[in-house]
């Protein structure tokens, strides 16, 4: 049926299995087709009780109580009967989402998964707003704000869904998707969105994202007989130097180096306090301009723009200090050899990109559902340059570099081994220590090839972060269909104008565009 101005409430699609899913729907336009939350394995979704993960235990220390935000801005007013009549259908299918956490003070405070029927009044939250607020930008961020002072009621699943019928610059409407970290890390919860969404253009169908095509340089390499031995010992003796030098980093992160006392770092205890959330949303077309002409990738991209960006921050905060003239920015401020790391967040599964949801839950599976991150802490220039292209091409030698190691997964196993061995206490000291040594947060995740709709409703953009880490800044860039959404998470009381910061990564982007199109790179 459809509501008085034709959004669809659909009834759910047939159960397939994913074989028949993947022969039927197979590869599109360089991407792969989701899964939907339907197929989820049966034996998985009868279990009643489910001990947490050691991953899931550390995101409930209480210097660790992380909390993931998605702002989704849709193009029509929302309608949330057709939230309430969906939700039962695909979300709550998830175990995750319709189970609630459960501690046994009578086995040691374990903790544990235990399912709940849902009151889906308790967590979807409707409020009262007026349609003439003066701001209604403002509204929506203030409301985000407050939203990141609290936590979610552990008495229900640890979940809710905000929806703020408010037409702002952006949007007709904002949801506000609030998980806690615990139920899953960026790829899962990815993976889950795309299974509730379908496309616009094609009701019936699942979103597709782009993936990685291979080059076939190193095995053209490899099969050349004498070259490939010498290739080959070159290779493996990079990894293990490169591997080696990025975990006795890490190690010695963990115990003393710690990052330059810089206007973006965050004094002990930011994690306790409310962020303001704020996000751009630009063309993703001149993110692949600049790619195709110096021969990179997206993420090399949003590397050199960011690094540029907090350059020029850094820069004009520097020179605030130091001299209030009009001219200041345009000054060198910066000290010298600021040490400015980002603890990067790698998904580890051996099967790397968005997943089938599906698979996911299936036991025993390369795509395993739930937090199977690693950390990579990536060494940022802060400097001024003449070309701004050097930012760029700094970004794309570091981000190879650290493509070329193992520090992902030896950091995840150094984390798992001194849980098992030390317990959760260590394992949260371990784990926040090094991360409140480092200055920042970054992320970088694809979304949808194709313009999608949450139950009908059409989505503008799609805006993802999170509350509670030990930075007083968090960086996430969003692509979907052909934009690409900034957002960032600031402490307030360290950076106390974030908008300016989000105009600087995004000035630095139209700088590094016009200096490509003016030399003339453009393929």
């Amino acid at each position: 049926m459809e509501t008085e101005e034709g959004v669809r409430l659909r009834k759910p699609a047939p159960i397939k299995t994913k074989r028949a899913k993947e022969q039927e729907e197979g590869r599109r336009d360089g991407g792969v087709a989701g899964v939907d939350i339907r197929n989820c394995n049966k034996e998985m979704m009868n279990v009643e009780e489910e001990p947490l993960s050691p991953a899931a235990r550390l995101f409930h220390e209480p210097n660790f109580n992380l909390h993931i935000v998605a702002i989704m801005g849709g193009k029509t007013r929302i309608y949330p009967d057709v939230f309430k009549a969906n939700l039962p259908h695909t979300l709550l299918r998830h175990p995750r989402f319709s189970s609630l956490l459960v501690v046994d003070e009578k086995n040691g405070g374990k903790m544990k998964w235990v399912r709940t029927e849902v009151d889906l009044d308790k967590h979807i939250i409707i409020p009262d707003l007026d349609p003439n607020t003066e701001s209604p930008d403002q509204f929506v961020e203030d409301y985000i704000y407050n939203l990141s002072k609290t936590t979610i009621d552990k008495s229900k699943p640890l979940w809710d869904l905000h929806l703020l019928n408010l037409k702002t610059s952006e949007a007709e409407g904002t949801g506000i998707f609030r998980v806690h970290h615990s139920l899953g890390d960026g790829t899962s919860l990815m993976s889950l969105l795309l299974a509730c969404t379908r496309q616009i253009s094609n009701p019936e169908a699942l979103p597709t994202i782009p993936v990685n095509k291979k080059k076939d340089d190193d095995k053209r390499v490899f099969n050349r007989g004498f070259w490939w031995c010498i290739f080959g010992a070159w290779w493996v003796l990079k990894l293990f130097w490169n591997t080696f030098v990025d975990v006795f980093m890490f190690m010695l992160t963990a115990l003393c180096l710690e990052d330059t006392k810089t206007p973006l770092k965050g004094p002990p205890g930011s994690e306790f306090n409310p962020r303001r959330f704020v996000y751009q949303t630009l063309s993703l077309d001149d993110m692949k301009l600049i790619k195709n002409a110096m021969n990179l990738t997206i993420n090399d991209v949003a590397l050199g723009v960011t690094q540029a960006g907090l350059s020029r921050y850094l820069n004009r905060r520097y020179g605030d200090d130091e001299n209030k003239d009009s001219g200041a920015e345009k000054k060198n401020n910066l000290p010298e050899k600021i040490r400015l790391r980002s603890t990067l967040l790698i998904n580890i599964r051996p099967a790397a990109g968005i997943q089938a949801l599906a698979d996911m839950m299936e036991k025993n599976t390369e795509a395993k559902w739930g937090n199977w991150i690693g950390y990579v802490l990536l060494p940022f220039t802060i400097a001024l340059r003449d070309d701004p292209l050097d930012y760029i091409r700094e970004a794309k030698t570091t981000i190879d570099r650290k493509k070329h190691s193992l520090e992902a997964i030896y950091t995840f196993s150094i984390a798992e081994l001194v849980l098992k061995l030390f317990g959760i206490k260590r394992a949260s000291a371990l784990s926040h220590r090094v991360i409140s040594h480092t200055t920042m947060c970054f992320s970088n995740l694809v979304g949808p090839l194709e313009e999608i709709g949450f139950y009908g409703h059409p989505m503008a953009f799609l805006a993802p972060s999170s509350y509670g880490q030990p930075h007083a800044l968090m960086i996430n860039f969003q692509s979907y269909i052909n934009k690409m959404t900034i957002v960032l998470s600031v402490d307030e009381e360290t950076i106390p104008d974030p908008h300016l910061l989000c105009d600087d990564i995004v000035q630095s982007l139209n700088l590094v565009k016009e200096a490509v199109v003016a030399r003339g790179l453009v393929k």
